[in-house]
């Protein structure tokens, strides 16, 4: 169900302490630490630190800033094709499923710019991606506290006066350094998205562009330039590969089409859209997430991947009416679509054209597959944060895996000396389960970072979101094996 914030949001955030640069050829512009800290300072601006800013707004009380690295807010750029859509409901915007009556709202955003009778009438549920990026960047626009073209250096803990001490390098519009500064505050969160995955056997294609090998979040970069190559291909069964799949196949001419669609999955699958299936996107099913053992959730995020990366079933039937619509006047298109294929490795032939190296494990096949160029639609991980929390990797509780072990709250667990909190938006997967990058869950989490902070519920949240009931009563639980009321069926008579 899940539209994700890579973060679906492009790199933003920070970068290794050791690239600040040195201090003698920068404008200084560190504060004293006698200026008043901060109560809250997020680190990145996608759209979830922007529903914590906006949420943030009206608790006057609160002093709170936000920093990005980019000049602007700008949401998947290189993914929104036209007429794509939203894979949830629009009531998932930055802060309607905290407060519906926030000035920030998307039903708010339509009326300040009097469109909003024109969406009553179009009964859109579902909006267009760019109507989404146009919504998020009006709110980042008009929200105070916004620092764009901000690049967090270092976060450290000072001891003496109980507070994070925050570095960043203050960049022009051009990206270069500009000055550098200190601040100071008693609470972070982090928000710094996700990046690009490119598996290793496709790196060297990636990393040696000579030929179009492209990965799907710079898409619309390169569409011309994909388009004008002879043979493509896409490798990847998500929603992006699906996508950009039929994009490419509706922008050739019919029975010329040459492309290529390849995925690892048993097939190209819908995404889990049934009303109790997305059930799963609920703070309920998040708290029953968290409380389960380590090794339970890694096993259990695996098996779930229907739940947030299939292909939603309208991008499904669009594809097949397109290649059916190539069929009536006889013949099939010139497109193959091939799950259950794993690239083994890739290379480059001469220099205009790649070899792929395919395995097909049920069969029990390899094969070759020339093409032209390549559209790597291999999703997205989270962003790593051990290089900025380096300053405070001696404070920092690990699991059984070396990751930030993260309580109820989304704060890190930290040492008992550190007073101040460090809390996470979409960081969390492994603790938190398949909601983390979901945007309608974006809300709920802002509002549960602002009432852990402020101490005072500012947004009080439902005990309950979900018909189901994921686990047992732990109240009335019986030990394993230990049902003294069940008669064994051999006992019956």
């Amino acid at each position: 169900m899940t539209d994700q914030q890579p973060t679906d949001n492009p790199p933003k955030g920070s970068r290794p302490t050791d690239s600040r640069p040195a201090h003698g050829r920068l404008r200084d512009a560190a504060r004293p630490l006698d200026e008043q800290p901060h109560d809250l300072l997020g680190i990145g601006i996608g759209p979830f630190n922007l529903s914590l800013a906006a949420l943030a707004h009206p608790l006057t009380h609160l002093s709170t800033t936000f920093y990005e690295q980019r000049p602007a807010f700008h949401w998947h750029p290189g993914l929104l094709i036209e007429d794509a859509t939203l894979q949830v409901p629009f009531l998932a915007d930055l802060v309607t499923l905290a407060q519906p009556a926030s000035p920030w709202s998307f039903l708010n955003y339509l009326k300040e710019h009097e469109r909003l009778y024109p969406f009553y009438f179009a009964e859109h549920f579902h909006i267009r991606r760019t109507e989404y990026d146009a919504y998020c960047r009006w709110v980042s626009e008009n929200l105070p506290g916004l620092h764009f073209g901000h690049q967090i250096d270092a976060i450290r803990w000072n001891t003496d006066h109980a507070l994070f001490e925050i570095d960043y390098t203050q960049l022009d519009p051009d990206g270069e350094a500009q000055a550098l500064g200190r601040t100071h505050t008693r609470n972070v969160v982090l928000g710094v998205g996700t990046e690009p995955h490119i598996p290793d056997p496709l790196k060297p294609l990636a990393e040696a562009p000579t030929v179009p090998v492209v990965h799907s979040a710079h898409y619309l970069d390169n569409r011309e330039r994909l388009l004008a190559a002879e043979h493509i291909t896409v490798i990847g069964s998500g929603q992006s590969g699906a996508e950009i799949f039929l994009d490419l196949l509706r922008a050739r001419p019919t029975g010329h089409e040459k492309i290529h669609w390849l995925a690892r999955t048993e097939a190209f699958a819908p995404m889990e859209y049934s009303k109790l299936g997305l059930e799963h996107f609920t703070p309920d099913y998040t708290r029953y997430f968290h409380q389960l053992p380590e090794t339970t959730r890694d096993t259990l995020s695996a098996q779930q991947w229907q739940l947030h990366k299939g292909i939603d079933t309208d991008t499904i039937a669009a594809i097949h009416d397109e290649l059916y619509r190539r069929t009536q006047h006889g013949g099939w298109p010139d497109a193959v679509l091939t799950p259950g294929v794993t690239v083994r490795t890739a290379g480059r032939v001469a220099t205009t054209k790649i070899e792929l190296h395919l395995e097909h494990s049920r069969q029990g096949t390899r094969s070759r597959l020339t093409t032209d160029a390549v559209v790597l639609a291999t999703g997205y991980h989270e962003r790593p944060i051990d290089a900025l929390l380096s300053g405070l990797d001696p404070y920092l509780r690990r699991d059984a895996s070396q990751r930030p072990r993260i309580d109820d709250q989304y704060r890190l667990i930290l040492d008992p000396r550190v007073t101040g909190a460090v809390h996470v938006q979409n960081a969390e997967r492994h603790t938190h389960g398949v909601g983390a990058p979901d945007l309608g869950l974006a809300a709920w989490r802002s509002a549960t970072i602002l009432n852990s902070i402020t101490g005072t519920n500012p947004y009080p949240l439902p005990r309950r979101t979900a018909f189901t009931s994921f686990g047992l009563d732990r109240e009335h639980a019986l030990p394993p094996h230990h049902h003294p009321d069940l008669v064994p069926l051999a006992e019956r008579s």
